[in-house]
């Protein structure tokens, strides 16, 4: 081999990975020329619905008196430090050796087993001033001493969020805010260092922007973004850690839960085991409140039952879903259509999806919207009188999953969710992933520039 061509060798070695993601992007370019084409005659579908369905009709205008919109900004204790800017963050891009290998189809994705190329991470030392600066480098395994807090007394949180490519080839991300405040809460709950959230979203906003063309090309999948916050203190005693890394790592993602072939889920109910309890965690994203689930889970499945209903208290109030909120849509003993949730009591977490699906159905003003207590017995109640219409659960991993089926106490109680002509939780999903791929212009959509 001569000099000359073992340096056009080397020059296209170096360059293999920028060839690959152009011969990507013009492979998908050219097979969304008709999709792209297709999607804007469901998107005129969807607007002529939108038109003809003034009864769910989504506005921009979302009030405080509707919706938590705009969180109270977060207070900082005031041994915290310095914070972090997003002005100051630096990128280190993944060689052509360290990029990840892509899904084969977008349409068979699971959930969280394929990773991006990049990942954010934000180091904090209390005894160099605080926050450290932000960098973006390759996705890469952590580091750290054996007497991590992390590691001993579950010092860590984390976050549910999600990038969506739209019907106009945008990304969006859906209230970001609201997730940055229920991080710092959890911070400040877990003892470990509370941030500013609108500098920390500039940053995940440059990693997408980065790992763009890892957002799936299709409205059945999705874009997962894990924000976690750890505990990193080389020290073994239970106190608030002084040094703490908050990082971020990126997956495509398809459907959550699995279902059976009517889409809807089964549960168990057993008064057993408690999820949470008043003056616990359990409003708080921590690993520490998902652990202990997992046999439980392990229960359900044996059963033939999806996921876990959990219960507290004497009287059986439902709380969650496995790791969703709950909705029950009925008929309330004025004969009107009501949907209620639990409330914020300190039971069950703060979500997102939940806080929007209260929002949107106060808006519409079609039926009743209430945040109260409901128990198994009133289950069972409503069911023999007929007047129980769906149950359903809500969260970012899964957006709306109807319930078919509770086994409770021996006895297997099916719910008519997916026997309703025009089910109340097919409406709110719709509405919601209208408003996250861009269907409809939202201020709860934020566009990635």
């Amino acid at each position: 081999m001569t000099t000359k061509m073992a340096i056009n060798a080397k020059d296209i070695f170096r360059n293999q990975h920028r060839l690959i993601r152009f011969i990507e992007q013009s492979i998908r370019l050219c097979s969304n020329q008709s999709l792209n084409a297709a999607q804007q005659q469901k998107l005129q579908q969807q607007q002529q619905k939108h038109q003809l369905d003034t009864d769910f009709k989504i506005t921009k205008s979302i009030t405080s008196q509707l919706s938590t919109a705009a969180p109270e900004p977060i207070v900082h204790d005031a041994d915290v430090g310095q914070q972090f800017s997003a002005a100051s963050l630096s990128v280190r891009l993944a060689t052509p050796q360290q990029l990840q290998p892509k899904p084969d189809n977008d349409e068979e994705l699971g959930f969280g087993k394929l990773f991006t190329d990049h990942m954010l991470k934000i180091y904090y030392h209390k005894s160099l001033g605080g926050w450290q600066k932000p960098e973006i480098t390759p996705l890469e395994n952590l580091v750290m001493h054996p007497a991590a807090k992390v590691l001993h007394y579950a010092v860590e949180l984390f976050e549910g969020m999600k990038a969506y490519r739209g019907v106009d080839g945008k990304i969006r991300i859906f209230r970001p805010d609201m997730n940055m405040h229920r991080m710092n809460l959890a911070a400040k709950r877990s003892g470990l260092p509370t941030f500013e959230g609108e500098e920390f979203i500039k940053c995940l906003c440059r990693l997408l922007s980065i790992d763009s063309e890892w957002v799936p090309h299709t409205e059945a999948a999705s874009l997962y973004i894990r924000p976690t916050l750890i505990g990193i203190d080389p020290t073994l005693g239970v106190a608030a850690s002084d040094s703490a890394l908050l990082y971020t790592i990126l997956s495509p993602v398809g459907s959550y839960f699995k279902s059976d072939s009517t889409g809807a889920v089964s549960l168990l109910a057993d008064p057993a085991y408690t999820r949470a309890w008043p003056g616990g965690a359990g409003n708080r994203k921590m690993g520490s409140n998902y652990a202990p689930t997992i046999n439980v889970q392990k229960e359900a499945s044996r059963k033939g039952l999806q996921q876990v209903l959990w219960l507290y208290g004497d009287d059986h109030q439902l709380t969650e879903v496995g790791t969703m909120n709950i909705f029950m849509f009925f008929v309330n003993e004025k004969g009107e259509k009501e949907l209620r949730t639990p409330p914020l009591n300190g039971l069950i977490l703060p979500g997102i999806t939940r806080d929007s699906i209260l929002a949107l159905a106060r808006q519409w003003g079609q039926f009743k919207v209430t945040e109260e207590i409901f128990t198994m017995p009133d289950i069972t109640r409503l069911l023999n009188e007929g007047r129980l219409l769906e149950l359903f659960g809500t969260g970012t991993a899964c957006v709306v999953s109807p319930i078919n089926r509770i086994s409770y106490l021996g006895q297997d109680l099916y719910i008519p969710t997916m026997e309703q002509e025009k089910p109340i939780h097919e409406t709110i999903r719709e509405t919601l992933m209208d408003i996250q791929y861009g269907k409809v212009e939202h201020p709860w959509a934020v566009t990635i520039e």
